[in-house]
């Protein structure tokens, strides 16, 4: 039986085609058969000789787990693990790993729609196509009131950019459950609020950097934002229901919602909306981000293939699985 490492379609993506991804491939294939991620669901059928897999948005069933009895890691490239099934992975002995290494890409991102909606850039260049010269109200950051709904990673790294352009005036609110807040806050010369109905009602743009894909923007919040203001989403779109949205720019509750998600699903609601911004899933995908998330996974395949610990194991209980220990060594 041929041992194989299942591959996600970016690494297939001729737009990101680097002499590093191609040395990296290159190596694997040392490893194992590079076999392509099946394209909606990996079941018990894809599970024969695979001992590992770089994976981007396919789900992966129990039985998959449960027939692959030579895998030892599944790599997300990125960090969002909803379709990987954790659970079923640690009960199985394998690890799952995700590569934090994009943050900064997506951090540009949140940066470049909170000026573009400050300037009221989409609806300046709509009006310029349509042959409309009016000159329409638009805002500085400098001086105004930014908030940020989440502080990991990815916040801070926004929080970074963000505080020297709103200046001296300017007002930077954060609110996290998260016990090192106020020490963080501090770092960026930030205001902690309780609660996430404050950061809408003060702010004049709110950035949601949450995990999850539980919903936690509701109608409730959205009609406590300030009619000028707007919502920065870089995170997952089903955090923010889409029908709340959809009813509260209506009603002229706020004036734009950024999403990196298509106009998909619940997002079908926002096509031919010009007051939402919908990109596709591109936020932190740039070519030196995924130069640094294709080693990354390139690195934690490599070491699990090798009996070494990878990096950024998101079930580190996984360890301790009889599976796990035999090829570790510990």
């Amino acid at each position: 039986m041929n041992t194989k490492i299942i591959i996600g379609p970016q690494f297939r993506n001729a737009e990101y085609d680097s002499e590093p991804r191609r040395q990296g491939l290159a190596q694997l294939e040392q490893l194992g058969e590079l076999v392509d991620e099946p394209t909606d669901r990996m079941t018990a059928d894809h599970a024969a000789g695979v001992v590992a897999g770089m994976l981007s948005n396919v789900t992966v069933a129990d039985e998959f787990y449960e027939a692959a009895s030579d895998l030892r890691i599944l790599a997300r490239w990125g960090v969002g693990y909803d379709q990987v099934n954790v659970a079923a992975a640690t009960r199985c002995g394998v690890l799952v790993t995700v590569t934090p290494v994009h943050m900064d890409a997506v951090a540009e991102y949140t940066l470049a729609q909170w000026l573009a909606t400050l300037k009221r850039t989409y609806e300046l260049n709509r009006l310029a196509h349509s042959g409309d010269a009016s000159i329409i109200r638009t805002y500085e950051a400098q001086g105004s009131t930014l908030g940020l709904y989440g502080c990991g990673r990815i916040g801070q790294e926004m929080a970074l950019r963000a505080r020297p352009l709103l200046g001296p005036r300017g007002r930077l609110l954060v609110h996290d459950t998260r016990p090192d807040i106020a020490e963080i806050a501090k770092k960026f010369d930030a205001e902690v609020v309780d609660t996430p109905e404050t950061l809408f009602e003060q702010c004049d743009t709110v950035c949601l950097h949450v995990s999850g894909d539980t919903t936690v923007v509701t109608y409730d919040l959205l009609r406590r934002m300030q009619p000028h203001a707007s919502l920065i989403n870089p995170s997952r779109g089903a955090l923010v229901d889409d029908d709340a949205v959809h009813r509260a720019i209506g009603e002229g509750r706020f004036y734009y919602y950024v999403v990196d998600d298509p106009t998909t699903g619940t997002r079908a609601v926002h096509q031919g909306n010009p007051r939402v911004i919908c990109t596709n899933h591109n936020g932190g995908i740039s070519v030196e981000s995924t130069i640094r998330l294709d080693q990354k996974c390139f690195e934690q395949v490599t070491d699990a293939l090798a009996g070494r610990q990878p990096e950024h194991i998101l079930n580190p209980e996984a360890l301790s699985h009889p599976r796990v220990t035999a090829w570790l060594g510990k």
